[in-house]
């Protein structure tokens, strides 16, 4: 049959509708690198740290930090072991008293006395725990704790390590989980909940009946405490420039430590746990203030794509420091305008399984902050009594201050030595020195040393003095490095991740910070069972980080990353900087070349002659 005329259509198909193929909707555009540069175009824009805007938030945010350090600490003192001792009434009316043998299983920082004028008895028996009545004497400053007010000693003692659990416990929990709501809902609503919510479990702690209720508040407490310290690091880290992120960062650790100096102060001042409780808590209700005067991050705004709200914050932002939009020179207002309509794109830090290399960085951080808080304990313990011959002093005051004394000069010591050799070399030579003393006290005074020790009794017969000195110089190295190391992973983590999923990442890193931590009334728990084994697996963790470092990116003086894709482009970096005329093994980002016209160049090649090579010479 001859085909159908022209522009008609087929006879069988007269009654048939034409059904048109539907056109996928163009892809979405991009965004406007201008608005996601946020260190390059907007921050210089707001003036950086020189605006007195931003110079206010960043003093609001190292305010609570002495906060912080009373809740932190607040378990030396509120769950001090004290001694104690059974006074029992003879006929006549008189008093005498007896040492129960369990006060040399507690878990304090110093060691027993006997109460004055009481006998200690050589031996005794599990029947001496049973009293009608104990006396305490407590020296952490207070008159009464939570271990003298509900006499947790003897068979109760486990309920003290369980009440140090409760707040650790809480804090895992809560940076987990707050972390995640930080990068959905944003900073500041996380920021004022758990100030709204750790003012309820906080005070309610002090009215606690029993232990249990204790413990359980207590949980809540730390899981509230958790979401203000993950929350406003976020905040301090997205408000600075590259060049001040670090020593801003470290001046919030400084007021915290400041907390830990003051808080045997404060617990002398109250002398009682109740009160001390409600003393460490109440401040917490000048951060209520904040729903007021404390916006949202403005780099988590514009990094998950809410250009209204970022502009109405630029303004805000303007208004408050006294500019003029006129100075506007890259344009960003105009092209937030333009981004308006634009729907938020927010991220979960679950993507990041997909990555390539954001993954990897952030669990070896996690795993180098799991073993700085861990070995922490370990040299704690070889220095302030795990061994009676060990112990450099008795005095409750004298370990918690040395205590602090050590963290307090790791912290000076970091700001040299990260300014100096970078995140990546400062985190390294502090690990280095970990495992270093760690090896050398497994090592050199775990041992029998049969050969040494005969060596030093032939020539001074002071071999144990000598070990135990070496020891608790170790044990310093140890607690000096292993702070910094904790510190300063959490600090990395915190810049390596992209600001859509910073809470996320510094949740993952501060727990287990947390789980570091952990291990110290784990431990207690089981009477210190187990302990040259717990102090190996560290030590062996130590070694395994120090290989990992290297694989770590710098980000000294570098741009955050606002998404993931920024983040899987920070690699890593040789560790010390070529010299002029080599050539580096592994070359920046910048230093790449673009092949992507190889295939262009295939058509030209087709014009060059069969008897020439690619590179342009004859073939014989």
């Amino acid at each position: 049959a001859p085909p159908p005329p022209r522009g008609r259509p087929p006879a069988n198909a007269a009654g048939a509708e034409i059904q048109a193929v539907p056109v996928p909707p163009p892809p979405a555009a991009a965004c406007s690198p201008l608005l996601l540069d946020y260190d390059g175009s907007v921050l210089p824009f707001l003036g950086g740290l020189g605006g007195r805007y931003q110079r206010t938030l960043v003093l609001l945010t190292w305010v609570p930090a002495l906060f912080i350090g009373f809740s932190k600490f607040s378990d030396s003192f509120l769950l001090d072991q004290p001694d104690f001792w059974c006074r029992e009434a003879d006929g006549q009316g008189n008093w005498s008293g007896s040492l129960a043998p369990g006060h040399a299983n507690r878990s304090g920082n110093g060691s027993i006395f006997p109460p004055p004028g009481l006998p200690t008895p050589a031996g005794g028996n599990a029947s001496e725990c049973d009293c009608h009545e104990w006396h305490y004497r407590i020296r952490a400053g207070l008159v009464q704790n939570v271990v003298s007010k509900w006499d947790l000693v003897c068979d109760s003692a486990w309920k003290v390590h369980i009440a140090k659990f409760s707040l650790l416990v809480g804090l895992i929990f809560g940076h987990l989980i707050t972390g995640c709501i930080a990068d959905w809902v944003g900073r500041r609503p996380v920021l004022l909940f758990s100030v709204i919510f750790i003012l309820i479990f906080g005070l309610t702690v002090a009215l606690s009946v029993n232990v249990t209720m204790f413990s359980t508040l207590r949980f809540f407490e730390g899981f509230c405490l958790a979401g203000i310290v993950l929350s406003l690091y976020a905040l301090r880290i997205e408000l600075c420039p590259p060049g001040h992120r670090f020593m801003i960062t470290m001046v919030a650790s400084f007021i915290e430590m400041s907390g830990q100096f003051l808080m045997p102060g404060l617990a002398a001042l109250c002398r009682d746990w109740q009160v001390l409780q409600a003393v460490i808590i109440c401040p917490f209700l000048l951060m209520l203030l904040y729903w007021v005067i404390f916006p949202e991050s403005l780099r988590w705004l514009m990094a998950t794509q809410q250009f209204e709200a970022s502009k109405e914050l630029i303004l805000q932002f303007t208004h408050k420091n006294r500019m003029n939009t006129e100075s506007d020179i890259k344009g960003v207002v105009p092209e937030l305008e333009k981004e308006i309509t634009r729907r938020p794109k927010k991220v979960c830090i679950v993507k990041v399984v997909g990555t390539r290399n954001l993954w990897k960085n952030i669990v070896v951080l996690c795993v180098n902050s799991l073993t700085g808080y861990g070995i922490h304990h370990c040299f704690a313990k070889s220095m302030m009594g795990h061994e009676a011959k060990m112990a450099i002093t008795h005095n409750f005051y004298a370990d918690y201050y040395t205590m602090a004394g050590i963290a307090l000069a790791s912290c000076l010591a970091m700001c040299p030595v990260v300014g100096f050799l970078g995140r990546r070399g400062g985190l390294l030579l502090f690990m280095i020195l970990t495992a270093l003393a760690s090896l050398l006290q497994l090592g050199l005074l775990n041992c029998n040393l049969a050969s040494f020790s005969l060596f030093m009794n032939t020539l001074t017969g002071m071999s144990d003095s000598v070990k135990d000195k070496f020891s608790t110089a170790f044990s310093i190295v140890g607690m000096f490095s292993s702070h910094a190391v904790g510190s300063l992973s959490v600090f990395f983590c915190a810049e390596i991740t992209p600001t859509v999923i910073r809470g996320g990442g510094l949740g993952l890193v501060l727990a287990s910070a947390g789980f570091g931590r952990l291990t110290a009334p784990i431990m207690e728990l089981h009477n210190q069972k187990g302990y040259f084994l717990h102090h190996v697996i560290f030590a062996c963790c130590t070694l395994i980080c120090i290989i990992c470092i290297l694989l770590l990116p710098e980000s000294k003086n570098q741009n955050l990353p606002e998404n993931i894709p920024d983040g899987e482009h920070y690699t890593r970096q040789p560790l010390l900087p070529h010299k002029k005329g080599e050539q580096p093994l592994l070359l920046t980002n910048s230093e790449l070349k673009d092949y992507s016209g190889l295939h262009d160049s295939a058509a030209v090649s087709d014009g060059i002659s069969e008897n020439t090579t690619a590179n342009g010479m004859k073939s014989m």
